[in-house]
């Protein structure tokens, strides 16, 4: 018999052995304990985080308390309060709080008014020399002006109703009137086309309006106005100088003088700057030495109370633009 010589199929090469640890559970490791010591200066540092944030809290509040005054450390009872007038003046309520708040308090022995402004609106600058006599008459305080570069028109009638006015020889004061303007921006409408739609009632509603020019009546209605305004200026400019409106008046003309100037006038009453007004006003009210200065506190506004407002100072308010009447003015330009 032939042997079959058929090839056997070659067996497949044994697996390579596996080592003993690879299919080991690995052991998660021990956590280590804490040393009470650990826990403890983690809470100290918290401590003392929180002791510096609650300092800076407290030193950042009395370095806002300090910059309110000039002599902030001073206990003495014999102080000259200090209010800056800058500007144009639109509004009274802040130059009335700053004077009602002086005028109350007993260790204020006088107020000097730093002006340096052309004046602003008729009846803003009026209220404020209003609230200057008043503080004048009713708590018995000097109220001393200063005229640094510019105390013209409405800032000139504040400092008509103080006891004193002292201004830099090159100072300008004056500026006696009153001047009424707005922007006629009809020839702007008709160039883009479009028109302006009112309906009123009254004859002089609509007097001033900016889409068109006056009508004689309307002109001489608001000639009215102004005239009336100018003579309460020179008016109140007289009693606050303790002369007569006959001698006002020639000066009334709107224009304004050097202090050199008006001092010859009799619009001032001494050449000086505020350091003058400062020493001559402490030695008045019977301050030896140097005196110790306040001022109103000025308030600092944050990121945070910005965003928090109302957005005013962001955005401007739409009813803003529909602010088109005639202004009127103690201003000078």
């Amino acid at each position: 018999m032939m042997e079959d010589f058929t090839p056997q199929p070659t067996p497949p090469p044994p697996a390579p052995p596996v080592a003993a640890h690879a299919y080991a559970v690995p052991f998660a490791p021990v956590p280590q304990r804490r040393s009470p010591w650990f826990y403890l200066g983690i809470t100290a540092a918290s401590l003392v985080g929180l002791t510096l944030f609650l300092s800076g809290i407290v030193w950042l509040s009395m370095r806002a308390l300090s910059d309110n005054s000039e002599s902030h450390l001073s206990v003495s009872s014999s102080k000259i309060a200090v209010i800056d007038i800058d500007g144009v003046i639109m509004d009274a309520e802040k130059v009335d709080t700053q004077l009602r708040k002086f005028g109350d308090d007993s260790s204020v022995k006088a107020i000097l008014l730093h002006i340096n402004s052309p004046g602003g609106g008729a009846a803003a600058s009026q209220e404020i020399y209003h609230e200057v006599l008043r503080v004048r008459t009713e708590k018995h305080k000097k109220i001393v002006a200063s005229v640094e570069s510019v105390g013209a028109s409405g800032a000139y009638y504040i400092a008509s109703a103080c006891d004193r006015i002292y201004a830099n020889e090159a100072s300008v004061v004056g500026s006696i009137g009153v001047i009424m303007e707005w922007t006629n921006y009809g020839e702007l409408l008709r160039w883009a086309r479009l028109k302006s739609v009112i309906i009123h009632a009254g004859e002089l509603k609509d007097a001033g309006d900016p889409t068109r020019e006056l009508t004689p009546q309307e002109e001489a209605y608001f000639q009215s106005l102004v005239d009336n305004m100018y003579g309460q200026f020179v008016h109140d400019v007289a009693e606050g100088r303790h002369t007569s409106q006959d001698k006002i008046r020639p000066l009334a003309t709107g224009q304004v003088w050097t202090g050199q100037q008006a001092l010859g006038l009799g619009l001032i009453d001494r050449i000086g700057g505020y350091r003058v007004a400062l020493m001559d006003t402490a030695t008045d009210v019977g301050i030896s030495g140097e005196p110790s200065i306040v001022r109103p506190s000025s308030p600092k506004r944050g990121l945070l109370s910005i965003l928090t407002s109302d957005g005013e100072d962001i955005f401007p308010n739409p009813a803003d633009y529909l602010n088109h009447a005639p202004g009127f003015y103690f201003m000078w330009k």
